[in-house]
Protein backbone atom coordinates (compact mmCIF):
# COMPACT_ATOMS: atom_id res chain seq x y z
CA UNK A 1 0.00 0.00 0.00
CA UNK A 2 1.23 3.38 -0.96
CA UNK A 3 1.73 5.99 1.64
CA UNK A 4 2.20 8.85 0.09
CA UNK A 5 0.29 11.84 0.71
CA UNK A 6 0.26 12.87 -2.68
CA UNK A 7 -0.30 11.50 -5.90
CA UNK A 8 3.18 11.84 -8.12
CA UNK A 9 3.29 12.50 -11.67
CA UNK A 10 5.26 9.86 -13.77
CA UNK A 11 7.33 12.72 -15.83
CA UNK A 12 10.95 13.88 -15.98
CA UNK A 13 11.57 17.77 -15.79
CA UNK A 14 14.77 19.65 -15.97
CA UNK A 15 15.45 22.08 -13.18
CA UNK A 16 18.62 23.70 -11.70
CA UNK A 17 19.40 23.54 -8.18
CA UNK A 18 22.26 25.38 -5.93
CA UNK A 19 23.36 25.21 -2.59
CA UNK A 20 26.26 24.50 -0.38
CA UNK A 21 27.46 20.75 -0.32
CA UNK A 22 28.50 18.77 2.66
CA UNK A 23 32.41 20.22 2.92
CA UNK A 24 30.40 23.81 2.62
CA UNK A 25 30.86 24.45 -1.06
CA UNK A 26 28.69 25.88 -2.88
CA UNK A 27 27.51 24.37 -6.15
CA UNK A 28 24.98 25.01 -9.21
CA UNK A 29 24.09 22.04 -11.03
CA UNK A 30 21.17 21.42 -13.96
CA UNK A 31 19.76 18.16 -13.70
CA UNK A 32 15.94 16.39 -13.86
CA UNK A 33 13.15 15.98 -11.63
CA UNK A 34 10.93 13.35 -12.06
CA UNK A 35 8.03 11.12 -9.80
CA UNK A 36 6.90 14.72 -9.31
CA UNK A 37 4.27 15.99 -6.43
CA UNK A 38 3.15 19.79 -5.30
CA UNK A 39 5.55 18.87 -2.71
CA UNK A 40 7.98 16.77 -3.61
CA UNK A 41 10.08 15.14 -6.60
CA UNK A 42 12.97 12.36 -7.27
CA UNK A 43 16.20 14.22 -8.28
CA UNK A 44 18.66 12.38 -10.99
CA UNK A 45 21.96 13.10 -12.15
CA UNK A 46 23.08 15.02 -8.90
CA UNK A 47 26.69 14.99 -8.48
CA UNK A 48 27.51 17.31 -5.89
CA UNK A 49 28.17 15.83 -2.47
CA UNK A 50 24.58 16.67 -0.49
CA UNK A 51 23.01 14.56 2.21
CA UNK A 52 19.72 14.13 4.09
CA UNK A 53 18.39 17.13 5.69
CA UNK A 54 20.58 20.01 4.08
CA UNK A 55 18.38 22.47 1.51
CA UNK A 56 18.23 23.05 -1.47
CA UNK A 57 16.70 26.23 -3.57
CA UNK A 58 15.44 24.49 -7.20
CA UNK A 59 14.41 26.42 -10.28
CA UNK A 60 12.03 25.15 -12.89
CA UNK A 61 11.93 27.89 -15.62
CA UNK A 62 11.34 31.39 -13.38
CA UNK A 63 9.66 29.92 -10.13
CA UNK A 64 11.86 28.75 -7.30
CA UNK A 65 11.50 27.44 -4.40
CA UNK A 66 13.62 25.73 -1.25
CA UNK A 67 13.54 22.10 -0.56
CA UNK A 68 15.27 19.89 1.76
CA UNK A 69 17.02 16.37 0.96
CA UNK A 70 15.21 13.42 2.32
CA UNK A 71 17.06 10.57 1.13
CA UNK A 72 20.48 10.44 -1.31
CA UNK A 73 21.14 7.26 -3.06
CA UNK A 74 24.67 6.76 -4.05
CA UNK A 75 23.73 6.89 -7.79
CA UNK A 76 22.86 10.09 -7.84
CA UNK A 77 19.09 10.17 -7.27
CA UNK A 78 18.01 11.80 -3.87
CA UNK A 79 14.18 12.65 -3.17
CA UNK A 80 13.44 16.18 -2.11
CA UNK A 81 10.31 17.36 -0.34
CA UNK A 82 9.50 21.50 -0.37
CA UNK A 83 9.86 23.52 3.24
CA UNK A 84 6.88 24.43 4.58
CA UNK A 85 4.88 27.77 2.46
CA UNK A 86 6.82 26.68 -0.24
CA UNK A 87 4.86 27.26 -3.57
CA UNK A 88 4.30 24.18 -5.68
CA UNK A 89 6.90 25.12 -8.92
CA UNK A 90 7.23 21.49 -9.81
CA UNK A 91 3.26 20.93 -11.34
CA UNK A 92 2.38 24.56 -12.34
CA UNK A 93 0.41 24.54 -15.80
CA UNK A 94 0.18 20.93 -15.71
CA UNK A 95 -3.64 20.15 -16.95
CA UNK A 96 -6.49 18.75 -13.95
CA UNK A 97 -6.08 15.51 -15.78
CA UNK A 98 -2.69 14.87 -14.94
CA UNK A 99 -2.79 15.57 -11.52
CA UNK A 100 -5.21 12.16 -10.60
CA UNK A 101 -2.47 10.02 -12.15
CA UNK A 102 -0.69 8.27 -9.14
CA UNK A 103 1.62 5.34 -8.77
CA UNK A 104 -0.18 2.67 -7.89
Amino acid sequence: MDRRKERRLNLELPVRIWGVDRMARPFAELVRVRNVSNHGAVLIGVRSKVQPGEVLDVQHGASRAQFRIVWMSLSGEAGIQALAFEPPILGIGLPKVFEMVGTG
